[in-house]
Order: C-alpha cells, then sequence, then structure tokens
C-alpha cells in the first residue's frame, strides 16, 4: 500500500471512537460558522465533518450543507444528528486529499480539526480551495503548537513511530506564520482569531483517561505502548498528566484554539 493511505488507513481506524467528543466541539462549531460568516442559501462544504457539529450549525442558519468525512463511524453519528435537527444535510465520505467535488462548486469551505491531520498539508489546502468558488470563504479551526492540545499531539508523536516521510505536523496548521505561507497568494483579506474551549475534567487523569478512549492518536498509541514497552507507557502517562494538570481549573481543561478566515482570490 502506498505510505500514505497506508497512514490513513490507521488514523481512519483510530478516529472512529471521536464522537464522545462532540460534546466539547459543539460550542467551537457555533463559533467557526459565526467566523466564516456563513449565511441562508450558501453552498457550504464542511471538510473532515465529524459527527456533523459545525454542518448542522451551518444548515440551521439555512445553509445547503454537505458534509465530508473518511472514517464511516462519524457519518453516521452526523446523519443521526443531522435527523435529530431535521436537517436536510448531503453527507460524503471521502479524503479531503482528493475531494470528489468539481471546482468552484461551493461558497464556504470549512474544517473544525479536521483537515489539520491531513497528512500533505499541500494536497489538502489545494483541493479545498480548488472546490471554493473565486470569491468564496475558507475558514477553519486548529490547534496551535504551543497550546495545551498542540502540546500534546506532539507529546504523543514523541512516542509513536516516526511517519512516513513527508508527512506533517498537524499543530503546525495552528501557526499563523505557517498559515500565511500554505495559504500563500490564493486568498486575500486573511484574518485570524482565537478562542477557547473548555473539556469537563474531575481531574488531570480524569480527562487523560477519557482521552485514551475517545482521542484518535492515543488509542494506537496505548496498545502499542502497553504491548511492547509496559514501562515507557507509564512514563508517557507521567508527562501527559503532568501537562494536562497545567491546563486544569475549576474542573475544566483549557483548550484554545486558532480560526482563520480567508477569501479565494
Amino acid at each position: 500500500m502506498d505510505p500514505f493511505e497506508q497512514f490513513k488507513a490507521v488514523q481512519r481506524e483510530g478516529w472512529a471512537h471521536f464522537a464522545p467528543l462532540e460534546v466539547i466541539t459543539t460550542p467551537a462549531a457555533a463559533r467557526l460558522v459565526g467566523h466564516a460568516r456563513i449565511a441562508a442559501g450558501q453552498r457550504v462544504l464542511d471538510v473532515a465533518c465529524g459527527t456533523g457539529v459545525v454542518a448542522v450549525t451551518a444548515a440551521r442558519l439555512g445553509a445547503r450543507v454537505t458534509g465530508l468525512d473518511f472514517t464511516p463511524q462519524l457519518l453516521a453519528r452526523a446523519r443521526e444528528n443531522a435527523l435529530l435537527a431535521s436537517l436536510e444535510i448531503e453527507w460524503h465520505e471521502g479524503d479531503v486529499e482528493q475531494l470528489p467535488f468539481p471546482d468552484s462548486a461551493f461558497d464556504v469551505v470549512t474544517s473544525q480539526f479536521g483537515h489539520m491531520f491531513a497528512p500533505r498539508p499541500d494536497v489538502a489546502i489545494t483541493e479545498m480551495l480548488r472546490v471554493l468558488k473565486p470569491g468564496g470563504t475558507i475558514a477553519f479551526s486548529t490547534w496551535p503548537p504551543e497550546l495545551f492540545v498542540g502540546r500534546m499531539f506532539l507529546l504523543i508523536s514523541r512516542y509513536l513511530p516516526p511517519p512516513p516521510p513527508g508527512v506533517a505536523s498537524p499543530p503546525l496548521w495552528g501557526d499563523p506564520g505557517i498559515v500565511r505561507d500554505r495559504l500563500g497568494t490564493t486568498v486575500r483579506d486573511l484574518s485570524f482569531d482565537r478562542a477557547r474551549i473548555f473539556a469537563p475534567a474531575l481531574s488531570a487523569r480524569h480527562y487523560c483517561d477519557w482521552m485514551e478512549r475517545t482521542a484518535g492518536p492515543l488509542l494506537k498509541l496505548v496498545p502499542l505502548l502497553r504491548a511492547t514497552d509496559p514501562a515507557r507507557l507509564e512514563t508517557f502517562r507521567r508527562e501527559l498528566e503532568a501537562l494536562a494538570a497545567d491546563y486544569l481549573e475549576h474542573n475544566q481543561i483549557r483548550q484554545g484554539y486558532l480560526l482563520t478566515r480567508g477569501i479565494k482570490l
């Protein structure tokens, strides 16, 4: 198998258990929809839509929404969420690096903590801009490398086997300078904002245990270390718990993120 396809197959399996995390990403979905300035009648594509929290939020405003994700289990949950809201949303199983849509098909393209996990940023952003019409809006939320979730992913990467050559670190999408470089001269009026998600937690260990059962990279790492190096697993758990403790206050883990918006030239 092509190394990138193999890498994505592992990701697909890991993210299959993400659905419980929609409880903390739902408020952020409304923030992204507002940041993207989505309005009734617009054609919106939500890339790496997960359980559909952004897609449903946009559709409730009257937008004509399409959601795409490569994880069937999350799309099943997205369909349930749309049904509960009595909304018509078009769902596709697919890959951000090869979007199954024609050029200039959408007025707005969004992604909430999703496209950043595509292994090749240049391929992903080229595809997202290809299906966006000139004058359309691209908007996304990402985890900065210097804040909690970005630091957590960087910690996990130190314990996982190295990815195939050419796979970029996801939290780099949270660096405004890198975002500017990646979007280059393809957009105008590039703007950024920052916000926070607060994840409920009774303790740092409580939060880490929840992540081990829901977050894709941890679902890959923990069984691997348990089988090959239990002592290293305990070292990793201590490091992650210490990191989480730095962001724990009032029974919540503080998770800051970056919002980006640009207009396609």
